[in-house]
Parts: structure tokens; sequence; C-alpha cells
């Protein structure tokens, strides 16, 4: 392993003091999709929302003469490049008192970035790259492509994703790494999302390593994985010879759990410490802290609130959730309940608007802590 430092806010709270600048990487935007085709499997045996997907399906069956498929349907986090930008760099200045280097790494997108250079001329353009892999898949962050040659950059990357090859792969990561300004990281390495095994999927990474590993120049420590992964992944970066970075992973509105910090005051300089130096100083922030399940129910309810000061076609839930018709067509998930939600779906929406409350919260926090977690 390089030269990675891992600091923990709750322990040291002058760290950043030492440091000249924060990094923010790893964070989406609505231009993300995220697949909804886990639906049936987690909450089918839920009763009010197992009810609910029924009398969705029946209704969707009887408006198309089709059957819903969830893996047709996705969701788009609620905030915009600029207010996603705003979120992490408050956290960056107002919270750590540091100047603000902010990625933001859409799904196979770099609109956010492409956007933001309009007001930032000095903002990255990244993109999150999914990386089909045996049964299984890989997601690359990759960070601060150049401006002139983004786009055709993003085609090549979007036709692999498509339509992969090994060879193809290579010639791909290979190009890539001869850009001295860009920077490749293997998000979240060890989180089987294809769910065929943690062994099988670990026996993956190894392989995708071993061919590939050289034009990897980081492995990220994910804010949103539970720090029993993170720890595999601190070991395997020691094995693998990988410098460690941080990527928050960031979908709603809680700013990223953890960042980078670094003397550079640019991101091409960030980029290059870590890339040439192997210098990563990795900051764990307080909401790291904070039991795993209990942050995704409070992302769960930023994603299924209601925002009256977002543009129409935004403000509602159900505006930001979609289907993909055979005929290639997208609608909102509005359009098929052409009026308010079916009663099941609100007794489920009221009782998780209920766990915005602090008390709620206070309480979720104790019954959802996690015994291993807690000696982070």
């Amino acid at each position: 392993m390089k030269s990675s430092r891992l600091h923990f806010f709750w322990r040291d709270r002058s760290v950043q003091s030492r440091f000249r600048s924060g990094v923010s990487l790893h964070s989406h935007t609505l231009h993300s999709e995220e697949s909804l085709a886990f639906i049936p499997r987690y909450t089918g045996g839920i009763p009010l929302v197992g009810h609910a997907i029924r009398l969705q399906e029946q209704r969707f069956h009887s408006q198309t003469g089709r059957t819903l498929d969830f893996s047709r349907a996705f969701w788009r986090p609620p905030l915009a490049p600029r207010e996603a930008y705003d979120l992490e760099k408050r956290q960056l200045q107002d919270g750590l008192d540091v100047e603000a280097l902010i990625s933001l790494t859409d799904h196979d997108d770099i609109q956010a970035g492409s956007m933001l250079r309009v007001m930032d001329p000095q903002a990255p353009i990244s993109v999150e790259w999914t990386i089909p892999f045996g049964p299984s898949f890989f997601h690359l962050g990759v960070h601060n492509l150049p401006q002139d040659c983004a786009t055709p950059i993003m085609s090549d990357l979007a036709t692999f994703t498509v339509t992969p090859s090994k060879s193809r792969l290579a010639e791909l990561l290979a190009a890539l790494d001869e850009m001295p300004e860009v920077l490749i990281v293997m998000n979240h390495p060890l989180w089987d999302e294809a769910c065929i095994g943690a062994v099988e999927h670990a026996q993956l990474v190894g392989r995708f390593l071993e061919r590939f590993g050289g034009f990897v120049h980081a492995l990220e420590l994910n804010g949103l994985r539970p720090w029993r992964e993170n720890r595999r992944v601190v070991w395997l970066a020691e094995h693998s010879g990988h410098a460690l970075i941080s990527g928050g992973d960031r979908h709603g509105l809680e700013p990223n759990a953890n960042v980078n910090l670094t003397n550079s005051g640019t991101f091409a300089e960030f980029v290059a410490e870590i890339r040439i130096d192997g210098i990563s100083d990795i900051l764990f922030m307080p909401q790291y802290r904070e039991p795993l399940r209990a942050r995704f129910i409070g992302t769960m309810c930023d994603i299924v609130r209601n925002y009256a000061d977002l543009p129409v076609g935004r403000r509602r839930w159900s505006d930001r959730v979609f289907y993909r018709q055979h005929d290639g067509m997208v609608k909102p998930l509005s359009a098929y309940w052409q009026g308010d939600e079916p009663w099941p779906v609100k007794c489920f929406l009221a009782g998780l608007h209920a766990v915005r409350s602090r008390r709620v919260r206070a309480a979720l926090r104790f019954a959802l802590a996690d015994p291993q977690e807690a000696r982070v």
C-alpha cells in the first residue's frame, strides 16, 4: 500500500487545519439513473408496501397489457449539479474551513461536470463508468477528463458498457491512463452489487486487478459501505500496492461521509499527488459514525419527499421515478397514477416521513446501531 492515511473527525477535530483543501469525490446528481430492480425482492413481503406493489402491477397491466418489469424502472437523485456542488462545498468550506475541490460522478454520464464548467472553468468532468465483467460488473470513477475530448471519450466508454470485450477494455484504460490529469478509481471494489456471492465477487476483483490493476490509480473507501467491508479494502490495497482514496457515494441530501485532505490547490495537482506521489489523506466525517441502516433510511426520505422549491417536473418524488417502456419511451410514475398515490403508498410514505423527526431518528440510531461499526 502506498502512503494512505486514515483520519476520523470524531478523534481529531483539528486534523483539517494541516491541509489547504478538501476533496469531495463520487457524488451523484439527477443525471444518474438508479435501478429499481431490487424492489420486488426486498419489499414484496412488507404488508402495505407489498400490496401497493401488486396494486401498481395490476394497474400497469390494465393500462398497457404488459407485465410491470422493475428492471426497466429507475429513479433519479433530487439534486441538480449546481445544488449537489453547493452541498459538498458547504461541508468543506463551512464545516472544515478548507478550500473545496469537488468531482461529481454520475452513472455513465458527464453532463454534471460539463454544466458546472460554465460556472467554474476548473470543475472536473467526471463519470462513474459501468464495466461489465464476467457474471458481475464494476464501477470505475474516471475523474477530470480533458474538456476538449470528454464527449467522444464518454461515447467510447458508453459503447463498451453495452458491448464489452476485454481487449477493448485494455485499450480504453490504457488511453485514459496516458492522460496525466485523469484519475481512475475502483469504486466500492468489494461490494457484491450483482449479488453473485461475496467470495465469487472477491475472486472477480482479484482477476480484474491482476489484468487491469496497472491502469487503476486508487481503490475507494466508500462512505456508504460498512466499515468491515472498507477494512477489507484496506487489506486489498496493501496487497495490490494501490493507494486508497475517499468516495462518499452521496445520492440524497447528506454530504459525502468521507473526503480527501490535501495541500493541493487544484484538482489536477491532487491527481498528481495520488498518481505520482501515492499520498492520500482520507477523513471520515461524523455522519459515517451513524448506523448505516439509519443513514440509508435518511437517504430514502430524501428521495421520496417533495421539494416545493424545485422546478416543476422535479418537485414530487413520483416525478423523479421513471419507467422505460418496451418502445423506449420513458414516463414518470406520476403519469401512470394520474393523480395521487395509491393509499398503501401514502401510508408507507407517511411512516417514512415520520423518521425525519429528531425523536424518531434518535430512537432509530439506538435501535439500528451495529456493534462492529461502533468500533471505528
